[in-house]
């Protein structure tokens, strides 16, 4: 994946910059060429040893229209990866912390334990 900017997924997501990453895989900024809004793609190797983005997408799919919780536009495999594509949300919590010089207030990690509460509970 080393020239992202020509790939296309799904007929219609252009792949952008790489914006994370983690175990699973990488994930990229994409958009949307015919409407150009901006969307998450997640890709994971298909041949990973313990593949956990199809459990994922349908994790999403059960909990969709909470708040918080994407929206998946497409899953499905291109080439050698498992790829998702959904609703981008804003920063992580890692960048926020970078944002707050690694320390939230108290007043931050109660409103995102409120946050984190009512996801559950939902």
């Amino acid at each position: 994946m080393s020239d992202q900017s020509s790939l296309i997924i799904a007929g219609k997501y252009r792949v952008g910059s790489k914006i994370g990453n983690g175990s699973f895989g990488d994930i990229f900024l994409g958009t949307n060429i015919t409407t150009n809004e901006e969307v998450a793609i997640k890709f994971e190797k298909n041949n990973s040893n313990h593949p956990q983005l199809l459990f994922e997408s349908k994790i999403y799919v059960i909990l969709r229209d909470g708040i918080g919780i994407p929206r998946i536009h497409w899953y499905g495999i291109e080439g050698e990866f498992n790829v998702m594509i959904l609703d981008l949300l804003g920063p992580s919590l890692e960048d926020l912390l970078k944002v707050c010089n690694h320390k939230f207030s108290l007043k931050t990690v109660l409103i995102l334990a409120d946050q984190m509460i009512s996801r559950i509970n939902y």
